[in-house]
């Protein structure tokens, strides 16, 4: 049986709130790389709650590392910072402008947690499942009757244009 191979990626950073957004995009950048871009608004969702929470309230210092890795039909999202204290999920109350974030990761995951990491640290993470759907050409296309687009019988490429995979 072959499988697919384990892709994995680590960003290391401060957890300041414009580093917040740079990573984003990276997280963002890498799934449409692996060509999982139903997964970008869910992960980016997450792992923008969980470094909110490492800015917010981990101590001494704001120091952590994003993992993201792909096993199998499984992604996994995780932020490591040095803070031993884990999370709790609390009811906010209505009217609270924060302490909803762990309740929004864990809505838009499949799953999600938080462990003890060596002495001083912790990790906290969520997974979402990554089933890749197959690439279909509709019934009707081109490719079936045998006709090409009009840009195309011209002698001109079709213009797509093209997109950033991390925004500015």
């Amino acid at each position: 049986m072959i499988s697919k191979p384990r892709r994995h990626c680590t960003v290391e950073l401060q957890a300041l709130p414009s580093r917040i957004g740079q990573v984003r995009r990276i997280v963002s950048a890498q799934l449409r790389y692996w060509h999982l871009d139903p997964l970008i608004d869910q992960a980016a969702l997450g792992v923008t709650e969980l470094l909110s929470n490492v800015h917010r309230h981990a101590e001494p210092d704001k120091m952590c590392t994003v993992e993201i890795e792909l096993l199998l039909d499984r992604l996994t999202v995780s932020v490591r910072d040095n803070d031993p204290r884990l999370p709790v999920v609390r009811d906010a109350e209505p009217s609270a402008t924060c302490g909803r974030g762990l309740a929004m990761v864990a809505a838009v995951s499949e799953s999600w947690g938080a462990r003890p990491h060596g002495e001083s640290g912790k990790v906290v993470w969520f997974t979402l499942p990554a089933h890749a759907e197959p690439v279909t050409v509709p019934k009707h296309s081109w490719f079936d009757t045998g006709h090409r687009p009009a840009a195309r019988r011209r002698g001109r490429a079709e213009h797509t244009p093209a997109r950033s995979a991390v925004a500015g």
